[in-house]
């Protein structure tokens, strides 16, 4: 897995500078933008996702959390290996029993 681009400890630090600074600014964007600015995050919408994500981790939006979205994947990656595993099973066994039938069809010696 590729290393992000921005250590997780700027990415926590411009977190909480976005949530000490909003007061002093019109919106919520104004103060992120200014806050990448400052730190020399490479656009606004990048700590915008942080800040959402933290929301969402910290219960403050409704969505799934970072760990409930790792988890899915996790078990959508098994859920298609196992797929694949019973589809190899089934054409095994469909192997198996064709050479069998021929077995048994076989007159004996």
């Amino acid at each position: 897995m590729p290393q992000p681009r921005y250590p997780l400890e700027l990415r926590r630090r411009a977190v909480r500078m976005v949530a000490e600074v909003r007061p002093e600014y019109d919106s919520e964007w104004s103060a992120m933008k200014a806050v990448a600015f400052e730190l020399g995050i490479g656009t606004t919408r990048t700590l915008r996702k942080w800040v959402r994500q933290d929301q969402i981790d910290s219960g403050a939006r409704p969505a799934a959390t970072a760990a409930e979205s790792a988890e899915l994947e996790r078990l959508r990656k098994e859920n298609a290996e196992l797929k694949r595993a019973n589809e190899n099973l089934r054409t095994v066994s469909t192997f198996l029993a064709a050479a069998l039938d021929r077995q048994t069809l076989r007159p004996a010696p």
